[in-house]
């Protein structure tokens, strides 16, 4: 279908959904062309888990939608089985979906049918303006600590939403959902735009709602408490007031982060209450905690659970093939976690007759510049550079980008990585900006900036240099190192501490006993001086220069800063 050019405008999802539904234009798909797509098909199918770049146009990506990642052996075998039929890329999403990727024009129709026909999966509204998968803990219903399973809730909402007309492609932005029934928390679930985590009230056991959150920001509370039979229908008015009430003027400005930012949180709701017909009380007891998760989790009747680990994410149909014929066959349950990794919930034994990469299960990884047209990197490849092993023993949370929009979520977890572009440090211009000081477990804060740059070749030794001073705190996991050590100096003191430190001077210990002008001087006294005299950032500045720039950078470093290659 073509529509008038006025709707290539700038604001052309809005006026496509005002031309014409997006599940009005469902029926046509069946008809499509799919080597000679108009641009208002690209942006329709997307709300139908198609995707499609002009810059790429004889080969699509298709998103799967796994409602609370539970996948199913067979499901996963019929996906192995596709991929294998049509070479095509597994990859497991930090939203506990799927994505297909490499799908040739003419295989699309024939794919889309296929996994729509697969029982408990779906392609709709996995992109596009649609509530997105919601997600939950892996161990959701049969983990030690789970106090409500939410599964049952999560199929409420999507019951509600899924295949709505009303809905389908029509909401200002997406809207992200969790909910965890778990009493530990180590998942980035305060990320969504709507969660709902365990809490207690007057001795009965239900969720806390929190609100507003999204890759760059944390949930915040909306001082609300719900029985666990009442959630369903309180998202569902969510859904319904962001849909009337939701700010439409600029894309990047239409989350409901911006709408509660605009409103006010009272406000939006009161905006909720229009759609929903009971009382709610005020905001019981959070029992939330952390808790690190072992590969294998002993659960009752004398079964286990096993993380399988993948390539971040990244799956062959081999892989998937054997994984799920495997569970199949010891009567087990196939589950994605949020954290990219394969669950096989339900086995007789820990031990596992399987080949796992040796990867760190802590590390989330987006798709990567293979994959993904804003990334700078290769992630899936660069994720190799980390020190998994001291990772994974230390339960380290990485978020790994490949650009600022934050599909890694390096703005949640203990340290973030987004890899960018940076001439000044030649040839090799991958360059890697570190965020700290995060506390997500809790909904505290999000990760900042506390390195702007450091090459590739120095991320493995920045990082293993974060985690000798975590291990020399001796405090209990790496949150609370943020807290009681990172985040009583500045970040740009931190800076200009790590960058000494890798520039080889005195290994002095990072003590919050001590001021930032001490701990400087002990590291050197020149140095010290330059940072009293110019600052912490201008003395990192050095710092950078004298250990990473190349001569060519360093006419590039005094160049016009809008001729400069940094991204």
């Amino acid at each position: 279908m073509y529509l008038k050019p006025e709707h290539l405008a700038e604001k052309r999802y809005e006026k496509y959904k005002s031309a014409l539904r997006p599940y009005d234009f469902f029926p046509e798909i069946q008809s499509l062309d799919f080597e000679s797509l108009a641009e208002s098909d690209r942006v329709f199918l997307q709300d139908f888990g198609i995707f499609n770049s002009e810059l790429e146009e004889e080969m699509f990506m298709l998103r799967v939608r796994v409602p609370g990642g539970r996948v199913g052996a067979d499901n996963f075998i019929k996906i192995a089985e596709m991929a294998e039929r049509y070479d095509l890329t597994i990859l497991l999403t930090a939203r506990a979906g799927i994505q297909l990727h490499g799908i040739e024009a003419e295989d699309v129709l024939e794919l889309f049918n296929a996994v729509n026909d697969l029982p408990g999966l779906s392609t709709w509204q996995t992109f596009g303006d649609n509530v997105r998968n919601v997600v939950t803990d892996p161990y959701d219903g049969v983990g030690p600590d789970c106090k409500i399973e939410s599964f049952p809730i999560i199929e409420r909402m999507h019951r509600f939403f899924h295949k709505n007309p009303e809905l389908v492609g029509m909401l200002p932005r997406r809207i992200s959902i969790g909910i965890t029934g778990m009493r530990r928390n180590v998942w980035p679930l305060f990320s969504n735009d709507l969660f709902f985590g365990l809490a207690e009230r007057d001795g009965v056991k239900g969720f806390n709602v929190y609100m507003g959150g999204k890759n760059t920001e944390i949930s915040q509370s909306a001082d609300i408490f719900l029985p666990a039979d009442e959630v369903a229908d309180f998202a569902a008015a969510v859904i319904e007031a962001f849909n009337r009430y939701g700010l439409r003027e600029k894309r990047m400005k239409s989350r409901l982060f911006h709408m509660i930012e605009h409103y006010g949180m009272e406000q939006v709701k009161a905006f909720v209450a229009e759609f929903y017909d009971k009382a709610w009380e005020s905001a019981g007891e959070s029992l939330l905690g952390k808790e690190r998760i072992p590969d294998t989790v002993a659960l009752d009747g004398g079964r286990w659970g096993v993380r399988w680990h993948t390539e971040y994410g990244l799956v062959t149909p081999e892989e998937a093939m054997r994984a799920a014929e495997y569970a199949k066959a010891e009567g087990a349950d196939v589950r994605i976690g949020i954290d990219q990794q394969l669950y096989l919930l339900g086995l007789p034994s820990p031990e596992v007759d399987l080949p796992r990469h040796e990867t760190a299960a802590t590390v989330v990884a987006c798709a990567g510049s293979e994959y993904c047209p804003f990334s700078y990197w290769s992630i899936k490849e660069e994720a190799h550079y980390l020190p998994a092993d001291r990772l994974e023993q230390d339960g380290i949370r990485i978020g790994f980008s490949g650009c600022l929009k934050g599909c890694g979520r390096h703005k949640h977890c203990d340290i973030g990585i987004v890899g960018l572009r940076n001439a000044n440090f030649g040839d090799d211009d991958r360059s890697a900006r570190i965020f700290l000081g995060g506390e997500i477990s809790e909904g505290k804060a999000t990760t900042e900036v506390y390195l702007r740059s450091i090459p590739l070749k120095s991320l493995n030794e920045t990082v293993s240099l974060l985690i000798d001073l975590f291990e020399g705190s001796g405090l209990e996991d790496f949150e609370t190192f943020s807290a009681q050590v990172l985040k009583k100096f500045e970040p740009e003191f931190i800076e200009f501490y790590l960058l000494a430190r890798l520039a080889g001077y005195q290994a002095v210990p990072l003590d919050p006993g001590m001021d930032a002008e001490a701990i400087a001087e002990a590291l050197d006294k020149g140095l010290a001086e330059i940072a009293a005299k110019e600052g912490w950032k201008k003395a990192s500045d050095a710092l950078m220069k004298r250990m990473w720039y190349t001569k060519k950078a360093a006419t590039v470093h005094h160049m016009d800063p809008s001729k400069r290659n940094i991204r």
